[in-house]
């Protein structure tokens, strides 16, 4: 009887060390699984931060393809902001005010041919 109490006891023991074992193992993974989770987060907020800022761009094209800019009242920021102008030639844009028309920024030397035909139906030039 006495070898039965033997058995038993060790395995109680046996039992309790796999539980422990057991628990170990799972702290250790759930460790990894935080880690991996905080790895998935910041690389979906960077995505999401990617695709807002690429939504915005959009909206910003958008608008400024449908409304043409008004060349004797834009500011160089807005100059700026069409393809191919240079800052040096936002300035002279703003220093050769006024104009008849868009294309006089060509005629007078403002800005060359082939620059003006990318903005060329970007702009205006109203009296």
């Amino acid at each position: 009887m006495e070898g039965k109490w033997i058995q038993m006891d060790f395995l109680r023991y046996r039992c309790i060390f796999i539980c422990s074992l057991l628990a170990v193992l799972a702290g250790c993974t759930q460790q990894q699984s935080s880690h991996d989770l905080k790895e998935q987060t910041a690389q979906a907020t960077a995505d999401v931060k990617r695709d807002a800022k690429a939504v915005a761009a959009g909206i910003s094209e958008g608008w400024s393809r449908d409304k043409q800019l008004d060349l004797n009242t834009a500011t160089k920021d807005q100059l700026l902001s069409l393809p191919g102008v240079t800052a040096a030639e936002a300035d002279r844009v703003i220093a050769g005010r006024p104009y008849s028309e868009a294309g006089d920024v060509v005629t007078r030397r403002i800005m060359p041919k082939a620059e003006y035909d990318k903005i060329a139906d970007r702009v205006t030039a109203k009296k």
